[in-house]
């Protein structure tokens, strides 16, 4: 039997840290200790200044997705496979009901496209009909370790749910432990705001934030809190970018209810300004919620330092700038010359811990620990993962990162792994960087090089929510 033993490492968990060896065998972590002995089969990997991180769970990504018409340019191969070099080594995705089925077809076919997984996945269940079949289904599905829904307020006719609706799939996941997940816009207000500025001439990408104002986001999330207030149910509100928002979910949680929220790099690092850049460049930037002012910037690192916030996911959707080699359905491409046409959607699974450990850690006062929570110990426990996921702990998944805190390094698409044609933060320098990656003990990621392959992810049956 081999084994693999990592030595002198700085451990870092979201509660301790502490310089230590570990011992994996059989996949997991079977012994931490000082000067633990290599056996003759024993692979050895010194980690003297480096960081020994859990790996990175990432709990909201949109990989080989169909979205209106577009569709988001990673397979599940690619696009776990860039995720490990930026050191994530599980994936929470979203698995689409179609309109008109019910929701075991569109796991299923999640499935078969998920089998190219080079690290382990997950999936949430997106609901967009709710009836009596569709609500049947949640509960089975929880039963077989499906146990997080995710239902839109925005995108009327294509993602929208109305609030009847969100509120029967809450009253479902509450009663089977399950955990629903919304994106928080008041679409149908929006949808009147884009409709004017298109008729009066306004086309650039600029008017994407312009037309999706805060309080439509705060609005949406004090109404989907209070919803699920009434139906006893967990509530996690994700990629929340604006401040309005933010206060709903402060207040709720001073109230004592079981809302949690993620935000994502972009909305920490970038701000509207960057929809002014010149020509179609803004484009790039287009996702929803859109980035915001700085101001909001600021109030979301405050939430993150004080817990108002609980994970840094990426909400990676990857559609390319140029419309080749893949072609325009790839493309952002598609809004060339009407803003409301750009697919909403941008990477970021390869760039979050070096920014979140760069920003985060190095400017913005969060500590080792709670930079390892919020990208990796949060998003397990609150998905059902934990322990098995999210820490490194005899009997966990020996899921590691070494990482090297004190590497400065440029951030460049063209060095990236995923398909996509561009990175938001490109020229972006940053100190922190993933020099080694273990999936389960075996190492995926030794520098530059790639050693996983594709397929080799596990699918996780999950548990119900476990509060953090």
């Amino acid at each position: 039997m081999v084994s693999t033993l990592i030595k002198n490492g700085r451990i870092v968990t979201a509660v301790d840290e502490y310089t230590a060896d570990i011992l994996i065998e059989d996949d997991r972590v079977r012994m931490i200790g000082r000067d633990l002995p290599a056996a003759d089969h024993t692979q050895v990997h010194d980690a003297q200044g480096l960081l020994v991180l859990p790996g990175g769970v990432d709990v909201h990504t949109h990989l080989d997705w169909d979205f209106g018409a577009a569709r988001t340019v990673d397979t599940f191969g690619t696009g776990t496979k860039a995720a490990a070099f930026g050191g994530t080594t599980t994936v929470v995705d979203f698995a689409n009901q179609t309109r008109g089925e019910r929701l075991r077809p569109g796991l299923e076919n999640w499935r078969r496209r998920a089998e190219s997984a080079c690290v382990d996945v997950g999936a949430h269940m997106i609901v967009l009909d709710v009836n009596r079949e569709t609500l049947a289904d949640m509960t089975t599905l929880i039963q077989e370790g499906v146990t997080s829904f995710k239902l839109f307020t925005a995108y009327p006719g294509v993602l929208m749910v109305d609030d009847g609706a969100l509120f029967r799939a809450m009253r479902v996941a509450a009663a089977g432990g399950a955990m629903i997940c919304v994106h928080a816009e008041n679409g149908p207000v929006i949808q009147v705001l884009v409709e004017d500025a298109v008729a009066e001439g306004h086309t650039a990408p600029r008017y994407h934030a312009l037309t999706r104002p805060s309080s439509m986001e705060g609005e949406a999330t004090h109404r989907a809190i209070r919803l699920a207030e009434l139906a006893g149910t967990p509530l996690y509100v994700v990629h929340l970018s604006a401040a309005e928002a933010l206060a709903a979910v402060v207040q709720a949680r001073d109230q004592g209810l079981p809302v949690y929220a993620e935000t994502c790099p972009h909305y920490l690092f970038l701000t509207v300004a960057d929809y002014d850049r010149p020509g179609f460049e803004g484009a790039k930037y287009v996702m929803t919620p859109p980035l915001r002012t700085s101001a909001h910037q600021e109030a979301l690192w405050r939430g993150l330092r004080t817990d108002d916030l609980q994970v840094v996911s990426t909400d990676h959707c990857p559609f390319c700038f140029n419309e080749q080699p893949y072609g325009l359905k790839f493309s952002k491409a598609q809004g060339r010359n009407d803003f409301s046409k750009i697919p909403n959607g941008a990477p970021g699974v390869e760039t979050r811990l070096p920014l979140i450990f760069d920003g985060g850690v190095r400017q913005h006062g969060l500590s080792l620990n709670r930079f390892v929570e919020l990208t990796a110990t949060a998003p397990a426990r609150l998905f059902g993962l934990f322990p098995r996921k999210g820490t490194i702990a005899v009997g966990s998944d020996a899921d590691i990162v070494l990482f090297d805190p004190n590497e400065t390094w440029t951030i460049r698409g063209a060095e990236g792994h995923s398909r996509v044609d561009y990175t938001m933060f490109e020229g972006r320098a940053v100190t922190g960087r993933v020099k080694k990656v273990f999936l389960r003990g075996q190492l995926i990621v030794d520098g530059p090089e790639w050693l996983g392959k594709e397929g080799m992810g596990e699918f996780l049956r999950r548990g119900v929510s476990g509060k953090t």
